[in-house]
């Protein structure tokens, strides 16, 4: 699936007014006598027409006389159509959500709470790192879907000819990476811009820190912590073996399409988009892609190192009229034959909400290293205001030039710990 997974957008100001909407009716099924109708908002490129017929065929079988109608929705300015979506009488009952989103959208109202419906919708099987995007405060407001996340991209024949194999601890890797410089002085062993934040982030997992933790009724940001120097210490020294702009992030410019088909770049971290984007530029160019893939390592063998989870979750609407049915309806799309499916239809593309419902991808495959490091993932501070930090000049990403330049970690940190304060709590 050839598309960019979610990126956090500020949700909160958009929300405006939602609170004051109130709840309206129960969303309990009414007793009328004519047909009922539940809506469903499906993103563009999630929900295969295969799967989402299966669901929707199978719950029509146990629910006679009511039918499913599925709306595609488009990336661009769904932000802004959900918003007032919900704020109206006729939301769709059950839409789809960027993880980074959904609790911009629970806290103001829109979304109806389903804590007390966790053993009917199955959470007790679903991923401890994908549930946590779909929970505030212990309570449930929606029940995760699909995720993905990034894991190192490598030149099979670059790696054969210095020797070196897919490593499973840092110390591996950065040795591998010292055995590519020295075979090839001409070529990157790893293409690492400085700004790669969500690399950065799970270092900082890694060292038991965070991006930002709660402090009381507020949050503060966590990079002015030995943690986060750490975790740049070593981001550092991998940033050292690339020539990538210290001021730039992954997509500026777009590694996959405009850095690695020129050649010179052994190895590089991406998402499933992005390694099949390099192939295809790479063949459109007349040139062999030959990769291989691992998780990005951790401190010891026996875990690979923590990556983001970016990916949707399935709620619903708090202004729903068929609450009832849409919690019928979600048990079904988020269980695990269905997620069975899921997995099988996007053959590993992204990660179902289950481990239990994992596709078998082939060895050596991206699907089969990125399941493996999924196993080990988490998101981003659960909290609306986090969209805020995200947004450009993001005060992560400045921490990283700062440090990468010179700066003492602490002092960077700081400073960035100030302005994700300011924020966040917005």
């Amino acid at each position: 699936m050839k598309r960019k997974l979610i990126v956090a957008v500020s949700v909160v100001g958009m929300m405006a007014g939602l609170a004051a909407c109130g709840n309206g009716d129960d969303g309990k099924a009414k007793a009328d006598a004519g047909p009922k109708e539940i809506t469903v908002w499906v993103m563009d490129g999630s929900a295969p027409k295969a799967w989402i017929d299966a669901v929707n065929a199978e719950f029509s079988a146990k629910h006679p006389g009511v039918t499913v109608k599925v709306e595609t929705q488009q990336w661009k300015g769904i932000q802004e159509k959900v918003t007032t979506a919900l704020s109206e009488d006729t939301p769709p009952d059950v839409l789809e959500l960027g993880n980074t989103q959904t609790a911009g959208y629970a806290v103001t109202g829109g979304l109806a709470e389903l804590t007390k419906d966790k053993a009917k919708l199955g959470a007790d099987a679903w991923a401890k790192g994908m549930l946590a995007s779909a929970e505030i405060d212990g309570k449930l407001y929606s029940a995760p879907w699909y995720a993905a996340n990034r894991v190192v991209v490598y030149d099979k024949k670059a790696y054969a000819k210095a020797g070196v194999t897919p490593p499973t601890t840092r110390d591996e890797w950065v040795a591998g990476l010292e055995k590519l410089k020295a075979a090839d002085p001409k070529s990157q062993p790893i293409y690492l811009p400085g700004q790669s934040w969500y690399v950065l982030a799970g270092f900082v997992w890694d060292e038991g820190g965070d991006l930002a933790t709660k402090d009381g009724d507020k949050w503060k940001g966590g990079l002015a912590t030995p943690q986060a120097a750490s975790a740049m210490e070593f981001y550092k020294k991998l940033q050292s073996f690339s020539t990538a702009p210290k001021d730039k992030d992954e997509a500026t410019p777009q590694q996959s399409t405009d850095i690695v088909p020129k050649g010179g770049v052994a190895s590089w971290i991406g998402l499933g988009w992005e390694a099949g984007g390099a192939e295809k530029a790479l063949k459109d160019a007349g040139k062999e892609a030959d990769f291989g893939y691992f998780p990005i390592p951790g401190k010891t063998a026996d875990k690979p190192g923590t990556v983001f989870l970016g990916g949707s979750n399935l709620a619903i609407a708090e202004r729903s009229k068929n609450k009832d049915l849409a919690k019928e309806w979600l048990a079904l799309a988020a269980g695990k034959d269905q997620m069975t499916k899921y997995a099988a239809e996007t053959k590993g593309a992204l990660l179902p909400n289950q481990v239990g419902a994992n596709f078998a991808p082939p060895a050596g495959s991206f699907a089969e290293a990125m399941a493996k490091a999924g196993a080990n993932g988490k998101i981003t501070p659960v909290t609306p205001g986090w969209a805020n930090v995200e947004t450009e000049p993001n005060p992560i990403k400045d921490f990283m030039t700062k440090v990468l330049n010179g700066t003492d970690p602490a002092k960077a940190g700081a400073e960035a710990d100030t302005e994700i304060a300011k924020r966040i709590n917005k």
